[in-house]
């Protein structure tokens, strides 16, 4: 049976490095490599807070595929469209929501209230909405009128460790998150600063996408004196982040909220303790013996954690083998791939039907 087209529509670079680019960049790759002819659909970068000229470009580059080829659009943009542009579509929409725009730290009360009822109104117009978790899922159905017959989890694949390397001494902290205040890197930081008479280093990756921030915590990391003992790197090469997570002893990530969080799984898979906070779809993803999980804006209890990570060897060993386990069962891309595509074979069915029966 040859299978229908489809469109994946992505604002800006899909060769950012953060967790929703890395999602889509290979759930759209895994979808060709099963087979699927999928249209990549690039709209422009200034989602999910559009120029006119994006959203004039967004609206002619949508408005080409007809019924029997559903688009999915991703979030950043989806969240933010006119609802024009949306209801201008002959092709079925498939939404897919890493994680609601109205949850990301910072924003103001009234762009938070503009891209909340934004991103509900175009949800309603839908056919299907993928998700990466079940909280993401719950969270619409509660907060944005998304019914769950209409949502499918289609949980981010993870890739096995190749080889193993020598752990670095003194014990490596890794963190991985983009430069951006909703990530907690200025808690992490905080909290080691209270623990700078123990053995340990910290390299903190992440692209410094908010550049205003990116001061911030390079300003902090001085006037703490943490500049002997830890690293912002930016941006790294997939070889080198590989490399820091087969040195490290821990992971820490410090953030106010996640819809998943890919680098948790990745952390599992190469057996690392996590230290972490409850938020969001974190408690769902970390798996319960592998991490420790305090409140998020507190420096003083992340430290706590951390310290007892380092210091207790039967605990870091304990968590370490519970992270080994639950990273053996995670699934692969092909796995996320196979449930989006099942997502397109049904939109694209009843779409078909649907025009069917008005001849």
């Amino acid at each position: 049976m040859t299978r229908p087209k489809a469109a994946f529509a992505i604002p800006g670079d899909l060769a950012t490095l953060t967790g929703g680019y890395i999602y889509d960049r290979r759930l759209l790759s895994e979808l060709r490599a099963d087979g699927r002819d999928v249209a990549h659909v690039g709209l422009g970068a200034s989602f999910p807070d559009p120029t006119p000229a994006d959203m004039a470009d967004a609206a002619r580059r949508l408005s080409r595929f007809g019924p029997d080829c559903p688009v999915m659009i991703d979030g950043l943009a989806m969240g933010a469209m006119e609802l024009s542009v949306l209801t201008g579509m002959a092709a079925p929409i498939v939404a897919l929501v890493h994680h609601p725009l109205a949850h990301e730290s910072g924003l103001a009360p009234a762009m938070r209230d503009r891209l909340y009822r934004s991103e509900r109104d175009n949800l309603a117009l839908a056919a299907h909405v993928v998700v990466p978790s079940p909280h993401t899922a719950a969270l619409l159905v509660s907060d944005y009128g998304v019914t769950a017959d209409r949502i499918t989890i289609a949980r981010p694949g993870t890739d096995r460790p190749m080889g193993r390397v020598a752990k670095a001494d003194p014990p490596l902290i890794l963190s991985v998150g983009i430069q951006v205040p909703r990530k907690g890197h200025d808690v992490l930081i905080r909290a080691l600063a209270q623990l700078r008479d123990l053995r340990w280093q910290a390299v903190i990756v992440g692209s410094a996408l908010d550049a205003e921030h990116a001061a911030f915590l390079a300003r902090l990391v001085t006037d703490l004196d943490l500049s002997s003992k830890v690293r912002l790197v930016g941006r790294v090469s997939g070889e080198e982040l590989a490399r820091l997570y087969g040195q490290a002893s821990l992971f820490a990530l410090a953030t106010r909220y996640e819809g998943y969080g890919i680098v948790f799984d990745e952390a599992m898979v190469h057996g690392l303790p996590i230290v972490t906070c409850a938020t969001g779809a974190v408690p769902d993803t970390v798996a319960p013996q592998a991490g420790l999980l305090v409140p998020p804006d507190d420096p003083d209890a992340f430290a706590q954690a951390l310290a007892t990570v380092l210091e207790d060897d039967a605990t870091r060993g304990r968590m370490a083998d519970a992270a080994t386990a639950a990273g053996a069962a995670l699934p692969g891309w092909a796995a996320t791939a196979r449930s989006v595509g099942e997502v397109f074979d049904r939109v694209s069915a009843r779409a078909q039907k649907a025009v069917a029966a008005r001849r």
